[in-house]
């Protein structure tokens, strides 16, 4: 690849800011019609279409040049900049409405592939480039963003490769994605088994043997015995109890940050687990930071071993996935031991179903805290270990391969941010057979 760059001036067709904040109002807003792009929509190299708020075909109309369509590259320029992405040709909607953070760019076609350019973006030297005007009076901000981003300079090979090497990095994003997909619909999975058996009490019984079976009928649909509980103020089945986490598991530990002035403490082989890693994750397979043996033996009743489950109970509570190696977490995780395979996968989903259900995990507040005697005390209710371990035998499976894959992604996408810089700047050729 030539090493000759190109002012981004001179590939733009259109580039324009988005409207005043005054120009869409709170009651501008409806259940349906033209979305609004926000920052959570600019997280990838495609635009991530969920999340929208609404404005109807009229209102949209009044923005004129604040209307992106497909092809159109969208950036941050205040609050969280380095967002760029692209709207695919595949896009769900012909049209969106950028924010008051936001400007848009429609490029030459027949000079840049959207991708291409979005791509390069997403590499430290592109980062670098586009962050260079950056300044922190006040909210973080690009100064005269279209004015400077227009004189930002980029290498531009031809059109052929621009393509190529977006659909080398393209084809590992949808892998990702593809994964990622496969995922969602296995915790899906063993989550409808989950409700149908613990939460409407409809799991397989064995009426004559009285006793949980594969082969058995649903239980409170064929009879069987349910009893008042005054802690649910409902029925329950016969024999169930209600426990606290503790009488669960009653290796519960809270996380420690060893102290970050002190470099000796860091980038080493200990998997340091912190809200980011765990966010949108069933099982933590690499993390941001790491701690180094001097880090680890600093606070060695911090250590975690793997399989333990981990779960946010400051600043976002709720948040739970599997450590899959040895490791430490900071102070905002309580990780509970699991010294009794039979509780894995239940505390897994019923955690999850008291975070998004019951008042006291006081879900919605950013700031709020649960120590871990608040943790150690939530209440839930608790089969027999015969039924708990027929759900362990159910999902063990599907959670492993929810962990194949996301081990199979973290290998991609750290094949992928190898390859990105290196087909950027030419040191890795592309083929003619792509």
């Amino acid at each position: 690849m030539s090493e000759q760059l190109t002012k981004i001036a001179s590939i733009i067709d259109e580039i324009s800011m988005g409207p005043f904040g005054s120009d869409i109002k709170v009651d501008n807003f409806i259940s349906e019609g033209v979305p609004v792009l926000n920052g959570s929509n600019l997280t990838g190299i495609k635009l991530i279409e969920n999340g929208f708020k609404y404005v109807s075909p009229e209102k949209a109309k009044t923005f004129k040049k604040a209307i992106a369509k497909r092809g159109d590259i969208v950036i941050t320029h205040r609050g969280t900049l380095g967002q760029i992405s692209f709207i695919p040709d595949n896009s769900k909607f012909d049209e969106y409405v950028i924010s008051q953070s936001q400007f848009r760019v429609a490029l030459n076609r027949k000079m840049v592939d959207p991708a291409y350019f979005v791509y390069y973006f997403h590499t430290s030297e592109g980062q670098k480039r586009l962050l260079a005007n950056k300044c922190h009076v006040g909210v973080p901000a690009l100064a005269q963003a279209t004015t400077n981003f227009r004189l930002i300079e980029i290498p531009l090979p031809n059109l052929n490769t621009q393509q190529k090497i977006a659909y080398i990095l393209s084809t590992l994003d949808s892998k990702i994605a593809h994964n990622n997909r496969i995922n969602a619909e296995l915790e899906a999975m063993a989550k409808t088994v989950y409700d149908y058996w613990f939460v409407q009490f409809e799991f397989p019984f064995d009426f004559a043997q009285g006793k949980p079976s594969a082969e058995g009928k649903p239980y409170k649909s064929n009879g069987g015995k349910m009893v008042w509980s005054e802690e649910l103020k409902r029925e329950v089945p016969e024999g169930w109890e209600m426990k606290t986490l503790k009488e669960i598991e009653n290796d519960i530990i809270t996380g420690k940050t060893p102290p970050t002035d002190n470099s000796n403490f860091y980038n080493g082989d200990v998997p340091f687990i912190t809200i980011g890693d765990i966010r949108g994750n069933m099982h933590v397979v690499k993390t941001a930071l790491t701690l180094s043996k001097l880090g680890g033996d600093y606070q060695k009743n911090k250590y975690i071993p793997k399989g333990s489950l981990c779960v946010t109970c400051i600043a976002s509570p709720g948040l739970i996935a599997f450590a899959t190696e040895p490791s430490q977490t900071n102070q905002q995780i309580n990780s509970i031991v699991i010294h009794s395979e039979h509780n894995k996968s239940y505390l897994y989903y019923a955690l999850n179903d008291y975070f998004k259900f019951a008042n006291g995990a006081k879900i919605g507040n950013t700031f709020a805290n649960m120590n871990k005697g608040d943790f150690e005390s939530i209440e839930m209710i608790y089969p027999p270990v015969e039924l708990l371990n027929k759900f362990e035998e159910f999902s063990a499976p599907i959670n492993d391969k929810i962990l194949s894959c996301l081990i199979e992604n973290q290998q991609l996408s750290s094949l992928r941010d190898w390859l990105l810089p290196m087909l950027m700047n030419g040191q890795v050729s592309v083929g003619d057979e792509i």
